[in-house]
């Protein structure tokens, strides 16, 4: 299976990652060299006040002291404590594997995946994959752990421990397709893309509705294989189609 790759960088991301990266970096420099010259050098000795000092010489070097006792751990916690959280928001600005990319060794190279596809209106699709049946929209449930769910009413749990209302997964799959046909017909084709959705699960247990089906990891290449063939989706169209994704990605 073919990948387009996404060319779409988070340029607030990695702007938060230099500045986080410098901040800490000059903190535990300065933490260092703070430290050196505190316990290192006769530096802050100067600061100590001989003879008889007066009360503001006094006070003065009873700050330096503190300053130059305190400063350098410090510097160095925050600094340290900058960084770990640099290196958290680059482990969770890597993208995540997507249903179909897990598998991508199993399908062939008729069909092309593309994740994350931003829309016109602004909503990003999880995935897409084109094939001789057309489009298809790929959706994932939430971790079973922190979704619960009654019939057609869906909850998630909170960082609090609070159950609130969401989105049904299989109705928000359903929608994200349609859009996706829309944006397909607002491009002067002179066709219509059938587009498909479905939503990944751990398992079958959920029911499928008229507009979505429900599958597993496994059964992405059956399903995919299942799909009628759009005849009119010719090669030119096709490539008509991957280019518009190209240029979202």
């Amino acid at each position: 299976m073919q990948v387009i790759a996404s060319r779409r960088p988070s340029h607030s991301g990695w702007i938060s990652i230099a500045i986080g990266t410098s901040v800490g970096g000059i903190l535990l420099l300065g933490g260092l060299v703070v430290g050196f010259l505190t316990f290192g050098t006769p530096f802050i000795s100067s600061f100590m006040p001989s003879g008889r000092p007066e009360t503001a010489e006094v006070v003065a070097g009873m700050l330096a002291w503190t300053f130059a006792l305190i400063a350098p751990a410090t510097f160095v916690i925050v600094g340290l404590a900058r960084i770990v959280t640099v290196l958290d928001m680059i482990a969770s600005s890597r993208p995540r594997p997507t249903p179909a990319s897990r598998l991508a060794r199993l399908l062939s190279d008729d069909y092309v995946a593309a994740s994350r596809i931003r829309l016109p209106d602004g909503r990003t699709v999880p995935e897409l994959i084109v094939g001789p049946f057309g489009v298809a929209m790929l959706g994932e449930l939430p971790p079973a752990a922190a979704t619960r769910h009654r019939g057609h009413a869906w909850e998630v749990r909170t960082s609090a421990g609070q159950w609130i209302p969401f989105e049904n997964p299989l109705d928000r799959a359903a929608r994200d397709a349609e859009r996706v046909r829309n944006w397909f017909a607002n491009d002067d084709q002179d066709f219509l893309v059938k587009v498909y959705a479905a939503v990944v699960a751990p398992d079958a247990s959920i029911e499928r509705t008229s507009t979505c089906a429900v599958i597993t990891h496994q059964q992405i290449p059956a399903w995919l294989a299942s799909l009628p063939v759009q005849r009119s989706l010719t090669a030119t169209r096709r490539e008509r189609v991957l280019a518009l994704i190209r240029e979202t990605a």
